[in-house]
């Protein structure tokens, strides 16, 4: 007969395959609504469905959030090809298996702080990891199309990094947790226990949410102001082959007010409870 710890450690192993399943499916799902939604650099797209993998970072651990992010984003990068897409899996893959896989290693011992702190650093890592392999793997020595140097394809693997940084950095910060404290009371028995305790009972730090989206912004801003007042502007339309500035001055500025605006909001709102 299976003893019941036997029969426990089946159970959480069963558990990860279902998890890793259902990351990967809901994550495909999510990005494919919008996939259609490009970057102003030309390349990548509008994904804030990065707060499933998130979210399953946080609930079922590093390898399940990894892989379920890693099998999501190829499914949904090959449905919209129509093929399964190479450059998929030569940057989205590796990027995302990699990023949420560190999430959730950040994440083991939970806190607010920890999920803060893995949220900027997944966000920075992975989306860099993506941008320099699909840039120059797959377009500069897989296809041979894209005639830049590399310290070119550096800077623009950075614009592109700043670009999903800004964009996926609020849905996490401000949905993930919804839904963690959510499955945390509605079904508490697959949340791990430090996970419910911290996630019911406390609120995100404050001060640390509000940073974290208000240095992004005045930092995008300072950039918006280099490059609308310096000379790296006519490199960024070099490098980036556009006929003028608007689309990445836009980029900046309307980013970086968005979240300059949104901490600054949460910071004052929750100075007056």
């Amino acid at each position: 007969m299976t003893d019941s710890k036997d029969t426990l450690t089946i159970n959480r192993g069963s558990m990860k395959i279902v998890a890793t399943i259902t990351c990967a499916v809901l994550y495909a799902v999510g990005a494919y609504l919008t996939a259609y939604i490009p970057s102003p650099w030309g390349f990548g797209q509008f994904r804030p469905a990065v707060v499933i993998p998130a979210f399953f970072a946080v609930i079922f651990g590093p390898l399940p959030s990894g892989l379920g992010a890693a099998l999501g984003t190829l499914i949904a990068d090959s449905v919209k090809h129509g093929y399964l897409y190479p450059g998929s899996l030569i940057a989205a893959v590796p990027g995302n298996f990699i990023g949420f896989y560190i999430f959730g290693w950040i994440c083991r011992r939970f806190s607010w702080a920890r999920f803060i702190a893995a949220t900027n650093i997944t966000l920075i890592s992975a989306n860099f990891i993506v941008a320099f392999l699909y840039l120059y793997v797959y377009k500069f020595l897989y296809l041979s199309a894209l005639p830049l140097s590399f310290t070119d394809i550096i800077l623009l693997s950075a614009g592109l990094t700043v670009w999903w940084f800004v964009t996926m950095l609020p849905f996490i910060l401000i949905v993930t947790p919804i839904l963690i404290k959510a499955v945390s009371v509605s079904i508490p028995t697959i949340v791990p226990e430090s996970v419910r305790v911290r996630s019911v009972r406390m609120d995100l730090p404050d001060t640390g949410l509000s940073l974290s989206m208000i240095i992004p912004g005045i930092i995008l801003l300072t950039i918006g102001l280099i490059t609308n007042f310096t000379e790296a502007g006519r490199f960024l339309i070099h490098i980036n082959r556009l006929p003028s500035l608007t689309p990445l001055t836009g980029l900046l500025y309307g980013s970086g007010a968005t979240l300059l605006i949104l901490g600054a909001y949460h910071l004052i709102h929750k100075s007056r409870k």
